[in-house]
């Protein structure tokens, strides 16, 4: 899909689920031939030219100011996701200009490593844009084993979602899973247009993946901070477990990301058994036996 057909899905689909009594408008009677906002209510909404709102939606964002962005998203209601979703779009529409000047990162430092596994109790472990996993401490590593029990490295989060069949077991929601993986890949793509890694991890999963193309095609997007996940492990049973995500500051691109349980439930006695059994695991498995990243078995 090109950059302008990303912008033209992007605008109409947004404006197709906006009614105009959710608008503030004047409710008329039948005889509208879409369900949402028409292009001259959106142009109305957001102080512009019908003409200049019918070239934005045709795909041109190339010259529109912070203030015509900004507008068209008030206009349109947009999230704060869909409103960076939309700014990076533009931003895109600039060209080869838009690339970072700094490498983002793709591999953890020791240093980051060591404070990973100064978290003894709870799971925590590092991505990079795509949603590998790069990094683990030991909790992270028993939380995530039926993911780590693919042999190709990185793990990769959005891979085991489409492609494992052991992800709707481990996630009871799939679906909400799956809705949101393709909404915070299809983020990622608008910030980082040049991440060739990114563009064939996306280029996989729309091939293989009926799943993926259907969530990818209503182009929902999803920034991925904090929130609540329900898992499903196979020693330790179900889990409901907060995260938090933090931006590495020193290794752009790097994410830590860190559960915990509310203090008292069940889940937080669940990771209690689960820190237990990978203490266990551990001691059974020699250090030289273990992936130096991954903490797993290498026999």
């Amino acid at each position: 899909m090109t950059h302008q057909q990303d912008v033209r899905e992007f605008l109409s689909s947004r404006r197709a689920r906006i009614t105009p009594e959710q608008a503030g408008l004047p409710a008329y009677g039948g005889g509208r031939r879409v369900s949402g906002l028409r292009r001259e209510e959106v142009a109305l909404l957001a102080g512009m030219s019908v003409d200049y709102y019918v070239r934005l939606e045709r795909g041109n964002l190339s010259g529109a100011s912070d203030a015509v962005l900004k507008a068209l998203g008030r206009a349109l209601k947009l999230d704060e996701s869909e409103s960076a979703y939309l700014f990076d779009l533009a931003r895109k529409a600039t060209g080869p200009a838009a690339k970072p000047r700094r490498t983002r990162a793709q591999q953890v430092r020791p240093s980051v490593q060591q404070i990973l596994d100064a978290i003894v109790d709870l799971p925590a472990w590092v991505r990079n844009d795509r949603y590998d996993m790069l990094a683990t401490n030991r909790m992270a590593r028993a939380l995530h084993a039926p993911m780590l029990a693919d042999p190709r490295s990185p793990v990769n989060v959005a891979r085991f979602v489409y492609l494992d069949p052991a992800a709707r077991t481990f996630f009871p929601n799939w679906d909400r899973m799956a809705d949101e993986n393709a909404a915070m890949l299809r983020q990622e793509a608008a910030r980082h247009p040049l991440d060739k890694g990114l563009t064939e991890l996306i280029g996989e999963l729309s091939t293989r993946s009926d799943e993926f193309r259907q969530r990818w095609a209503a182009h929902d997007v999803r920034l991925h901070r904090s929130g609540t996940k329900r898992l499903h492990h196979p020693v330790v049973g179900d889990l409901e477990l907060n995260f938090d995500s933090l931006d590495v500051p020193s290794d752009p691109g790097l994410t830590m990301i860190v559960y915990t349980a509310a203090p008292g439930s069940t889940s937080a006695d669940a990771l209690a058994l689960l820190g237990s059994w990978a203490a266990e695991q551990e001691r059974t498995t020699p250090a030289t036996e273990r992936d130096e990243r991954t903490g797993r078995p290498t026999g």
